[in-house]
């Protein structure tokens, strides 16, 4: 299977550089994992109807969630969003997809 392109939006790098120590560093791991495998066997598709070839998921690591978009026509993955769970209710995803290409 090919790699994918990861592209980590602006406000994603500032949520991961935000993190504590030993969280940023496995955050960073598991984004660069979305490389050889974007639909990893702890991250879950989220059901929203994006209306394209796109799939929307999430990784869950402990309390965090990285948020994320799967390309598969280009074979890019974007992420989102780095968030603390609870209380985040993903609420803010159309803002978050619009800054996708």
């Amino acid at each position: 299977m090919p790699r994918h392109s990861v592209y980590v939006l602006p406000e994603a790098r500032k949520e991961i550089d935000r993190l504590p120590g030993n969280n940023r560093q496995r955050v960073r791991r598991a984004v660069v994992s979305l490389q050889d495998e974007p639909r990893p066997s702890q991250g879950k598709q989220m059901e929203y109807d994006l209306g394209t070839r796109q799939e929307l998921w999430r990784l869950r690591l402990d309390a965090w969630r990285v948020v994320y978009l799967v390309d598969q026509e280009c074979g890019r993955v974007y992420v989102l969003a780095v968030r603390k769970r609870p209380p985040y209710q993903y609420e803010d995803l159309e803002g978050l997809m619009s800054e996708v290409d």
